[in-house]
């Protein structure tokens, strides 16, 4: 499995906009991205740092991967967040 790289809270928020994700509200030091299709909100938090450890990274990744195809994923934005090794 390829390894994720070490991004900030504001890079990960650049790549969820190019899916339609747009922040809906911060309360402390957490960021609530939200997109509607449909009929459907689809929420995602994100924390607030200067550099989120990979493993908070991956369960992003996964909780995205549920509104997210995966083709689309690697299609956008695989450059961004994915280097391998």
């Amino acid at each position: 499995m390829p390894r994720l790289k070490r991004l900030s809270s504001l890079e990960v928020i650049k790549i969820l906009e190019k899916f339609g994700f747009q922040v809906h509200s911060q309360r402390g030091s957490h960021i609530k991205m939200r997109r509607i299709i449909e009929t459907r909100k689809q929420t995602l938090t994100i924390p607030d740092c200067k550099q989120l450890d990979t493993g908070t990274c991956r369960a992003i990744l996964r909780q995205a991967s549920q509104y997210i195809l995966h083709s689309d994923f690697i299609q956008k934005c695989c450059i961004d967040c994915i280097t391998f090794v």
